[in-house]
């Protein structure tokens, strides 16, 4: 009776442990229940092999689940290597939505070069909750064996061969020979074509531009590039004069560039071809020192009228050709010249 009694007692101590056993965990369950409905991120692995060859491939699968709307994940930091294998591949990062959570999926391939049993650690992810600390999650780890090629040990090993040369007839190069043929034959009917059709071409004569149309098409350029239009007044006004100033220098030589507006204008006073456009130039040049110097601000037609006397000055100083002239008098007899330029002797005929 004792002992049965005792056995009684052992068995209820037995079935009171698997009830608290019971409990726990079902408490656990609850617990673990309701941290995943608060966003608790769960990350797993799984490869699609145990062993490879040297130099064969392995594949894992990287799966993550998170909802972000109860806190951010932080995706691994995977190196290129590690333990003696190489990451080949790393597929992107897939995402499916399942309900309110978000299923994070990524392939990585992998090989090896070394034989021998390598570990693949843990991949290590972060979640940052909304509220709360921050907390880490992580895949399993897998242990892959790389082994090498099986060698039969018991046959003899085999040498290297040596290259075996082909023997080769004229019919291997036929394309080269039928391509050099045709090229050859091709540059001789361009030679004879250019031969028959060879034309000497006239040498043509440079024209002769004058002083003053290069300095007119110095005026034009300058026109062309508005810069009073673009409120570059200064700039317009000092490549106008300094136009005007190597035209004189050339045409009446005179050194313009050295001499101050006044001193042009005073010489052009007393110069026998440039006194007719005193008038003419002082405007330009009068204009474009108010407009350099002073800080005056033409008005737009004040500078259009500059352009235009500039050209005119520059036009209407070309050189003209001496003429000679006879004049007729009444008793028929030679007159000389009334032209004011170098004139030579008449030796027209007596009307």
């Amino acid at each position: 009776m004792l002992k049965t009694s005792n056995v009684i007692l052992s068995f209820k101590s037995i079935l009171d442990q698997k009830k608290v056993l019971f409990c726990l965990g079902l408490f656990v369950v609850i617990l673990s229940g309701n941290a995943f409905g608060q966003g608790t991120a769960i990350a797993s692995a799984k490869m699609d092999a145990k062993q490879i060859a040297v130099g064969d491939q392995a594949r894992i699968f990287i799966e993550v689940q998170s909802d972000p709307a109860a806190g951010k994940l932080q995706w691994a930091g995977i190196p290129d290597t590690f333990n003696n294998l190489e990451i080949t591949e790393r597929g992107k990062i897939d995402t499916a939505h399942q309900g309110s959570r978000v299923i994070y999926k990524q392939r990585l391939t992998i090989t090896g070069f070394d034989s021998g049993m390598f570990k693949i650690p843990a991949f290590v992810f972060s979640v940052i909750p909304n509220s709360g600390a921050a907390y880490t999650v992580q895949t399993d780890s897998f242990s892959l064996l790389v082994q090498t090629l099986a060698v039969d040990t018991s046959k003899a090993f085999k040498g290297i061969k040596n290259i075996i040369y082909v023997k080769s007839t004229w019919m291997d190069y036929i394309g080269y020979i039928i391509g050099g043929i045709v090229f050859l034959v091709l540059i001789i009917v361009v030679v004879i074509y250019f031969l028959k059709n060879r034309k000497e071409k006239p040498v043509a004569k440079k024209a002769v531009v004058s002083l003053q149309d290069k300095t007119l098409q110095l005026l034009n350029q300058l026109e062309a590039r508005q810069l009073w239009q673009k409120r570059q007044v200064k700039e317009y006004y000092i490549e106008l004069t300094d136009i005007v100033r190597n035209y004189i220098e050339a045409r009446f030589n005179t050194p313009a560039l050295e001499l101050t507006t006044d001193e042009i204008l005073y010489k052009a006073q007393f110069h026998r071809e440039m006194q007719p456009y005193h008038a003419l130039l002082s405007e330009v040049l009068n204009t474009a020192d108010l407009a350099k110097f002073a800080k005056f601000q033409p008005l737009p037609q004040e500078h259009t009228d500059a352009m235009d006397k500039a050209r005119k000055f520059v036009d209407t100083t070309r050189p003209r050709e001496i003429v000679t002239e006879a004049v007729v008098a009444p008793t028929a007899q030679p007159v000389a010249p009334t032209n004011t330029e170098p004139s030579t002797e008449n030796t027209n005929p007596p009307v």
